[in-house]
């Protein structure tokens, strides 16, 4: 299968990686050269640790690699089977690039959001193929979490569902279907944890440390939610709970005021060094 991933950033670089790891030629474009090159460079140095740890032969690193074409030109996307859109968690933006796209792209080709939470059937709307157009959430590292949540969009066809549940199977990762609504499953059910974990530490009831050290001990969880928060990224964590409680308007999603603090300061995580923790 020929695909096309848009936006060459940690999740579009991680979506080319599985994608190549699979077997499929892959066109990874992106409007910035550097990008492009940051994300050659990742993707090899990850799949030289990934064979490390798997005990593969190194030398099916190039025939991976060879796989993908790297490009800043958006032409380049004509003729694939699908083209994934992972770029800025930006309602507006992502509807003028579908709309770009519609008219790039083949009348055959599948329109895939990697959006987090944006609405597909909006996104859809503004292509003349919502039929062909699905959300396709990976999770990061993409390399390594293995679910992909497939959203339809209220005209997302059934024969594009399956082709793409079954492109799913074929990389190797599990899915769950589900129908267009504002986060989708598991950052609607993820976010709201994590931002009560904020509240309780604004409120000095116990410290960072505490917090994720109850909510492993205590709930089994394998990293807790506030060196979680730290790993998606402040920034990226603050504009997916704004776009639930705009979406919904229901008080339980409020955003908590540490948590937009911490943003202006620039202390947004793992990426800046600081955040809830200092790395």
């Amino acid at each position: 299968m020929k695909i096309g991933v848009l936006g060459a950033g940690t999740m579009g670089n991680g979506i080319a990686q599985v994608m190549a790891s699979a077997g499929h030629e892959v066109t990874l474009c992106d409007i910035d050269n550097e990008t492009l090159r940051t994300a050659a460079s990742k993707i090899d140095a990850n799949l030289w640790r990934l064979y490390k740890k798997e005990n593969k032969e190194f030398s099916e690193i190039g025939q991976v690699l060879g796989r993908i074409t790297f490009t800043a030109d958006k032409t380049k996307l004509v003729g694939l089977d699908i083209v994934i859109e992972a770029i800025l968690e930006n309602s507006e933006i992502k509807k003028r690039v579908f709309a770009e796209l519609d008219v790039i792209c083949d009348s055959k080709t599948i329109l895939a959001s990697n959006t987090s939470g944006l609405s597909i059937t909006e996104i859809g709307a503004a292509t003349e193929r919502p039929d062909r157009v699905i959300g396709m959430h990976f999770f990061n590292p993409v390399p390594v979490m293995k679910l992909v949540e497939i959203i339809k969009g209220s005209d997302t066809s059934d024969e594009t569902y399956e082709m793409v549940k079954g492109l799913v199977q074929h990389i190797g990762k599990e899915s769950i279907t589900i129908q267009d609504a504002p986060l989708f499953v598991v950052n609607r059910i993820l976010v709201p944890m994590i931002n009560e974990a904020i509240f309780v530490l604004g409120e000095g009831i116990a410290t960072a440390e505490d917090i994720d050290k109850g909510m492993m001990l205590g709930t089994n969880q394998p990293i807790g939610p506030l060196a979680l928060a730290d790993l998606i990224g402040l920034d990226t964590l603050l504009s997916v709970a704004e776009t639930l409680f705009e979406e919904t308007g229901d008080s339980k999603y409020r955003v908590p005021p540490l948590l937009r603090k911490n943003v202006r300061a620039g202390k947004l995580g793992r990426k800046t060094g600081k955040g809830f923790y200092t790395y």
